[in-house]
Formats: C-alpha cells, structure tokens, sequence
C-alpha cells in the first residue's frame, strides 16, 4: 500500500538485494533531481522574473496573477517575439497546476496529417508505419496544462475535433475505440488577428 519499489524472495539473495537497494537509491535520486529541475523551471516563470516595467506590463502581469490559479482555458495574442510562451509558462507555474507536466505544441510546426496523431496520439496499425501505439500531448498533458503556440494555424477540421476535447474533456487516439477522459488546462498563443481570420 506504501508503493514499495521491489520485493525479495526467502531465501535472500544477497548480490540481488545490493541491486535492489542501489536501484531504490537510484530512483530515489532521480525523483529528488526531478524535484529540483521542477523548482527550478517554475523560478525561471515566476512572474518577478518577467522583465517589464510598462504599465501595460504591469497590467499583464496582475491579469495572469488572476488567471493561474483559474481553471480558465486562456488565449495569449500578440506580435511574433513579444512573449507569449514566457506568460503561458507564468500561467501554468504560477497555477496549482505546476507540478502536473507542461507540455508545449507549435501547430504551425507539424503538417496536418500528422497533427491529429500528435495531440491524441494513435493505436498501433492506425495508418502507414503506426508500428507502435503512441500517447499524444493531450495525454501526457493530464493533471497540467497543455501550451498550443501558433493555434490558429490550425486546420479546421482539427479545430472541431479540439473543440469536443475542450467540451466534453475527452477524446479518442487515431485508430482507436476508447473514450480517453483528461483533465487538461489548454494555454493557446496566435500571432494573428482572430477576428479577422473568422
């Protein structure tokens, strides 16, 4: 019940009890490093580290002070290098979600066919050279948040299938049958002017 990392059989084997103990005290150091590099991420985000002193700054980054600790899906815009994945990664440190993972996805990056396979992963035979089932960012995102930079260069057809995983907080892998449930908080960033777009 207190998750034990191995077992040991009677009678005791001694070579296989020092493996035993040098792989607890392995795995013990690295979830103490883990542990480490998460502070650390989170201290590169906190919002006294983001340079700006503008009341327009100012005003920023009190809206993410009352962002983070929303469930709200949020929508950063603005000019191509003004900062959007630095306030995303605020939103999502300064959250109770921070220690959940913080998992990013350029949409302009990656090519339609594969896009789809990449936010909900796929089941093994799904398509041409789908030789393994694949967990996507949707999943590895559960119990964090999930950063969709550039979103608006999103397919449409991509852009319906995103909004039921928005409403109904769950989806379906390429290929596959199961209803997958998450628990997801999306951060979104576009360059571009939406309502133009619309």
């Amino acid at each position: 019940k207190k998750g034990p990392h191995d077992y040991l059989t009677k009678p005791l084997d001694f070579d296989k009890l020092r493996l035993t103990i040098e792989r607890s005290m392995e795995h013990m150091r690295l979830k103490a490093e883990n542990r480490l590099l998460r502070e650390n991420l989170g201290q590169q985000f906190d919002r006294q580290n983001i340079i700006g002193r503008s009341p327009a700054m100012s005003k920023l980054l009190e809206t993410v002070a009352q962002v983070a600790p929303s469930e709200a899906t949020v929508l950063l815009t603005g000019d191509s290098g003004t900062g959007k994945e630095l306030i995303a990664g605020a939103i999502h440190f300064n959250s109770h979600r921070k220690d959940g993972p913080y998992i990013k996805l350029n949409c302009a990056a990656i090519t339609e066919s594969l896009l789809e396979s990449e936010l909900f992963g796929h089941e093994k035979g799904a398509f041409t050279g789908a030789d393994r089932k694949k967990e996507g960012r949707f999943a590895r995102a559960h119990g964090g948040s999930l950063f969709l930079d550039e979103v608006s260069e999103m397919p449409l057809t991509m852009q319906v299938k995103l909004l039921r995983v928005l409403q109904e907080r769950e989806f379906k892998r390429v290929g596959g049958v199961v209803i997958i449930h998450i628990d997801v908080r999306i951060i979104a960033a576009t360059n571009k002017h939406l309502p133009d777009l619309i």
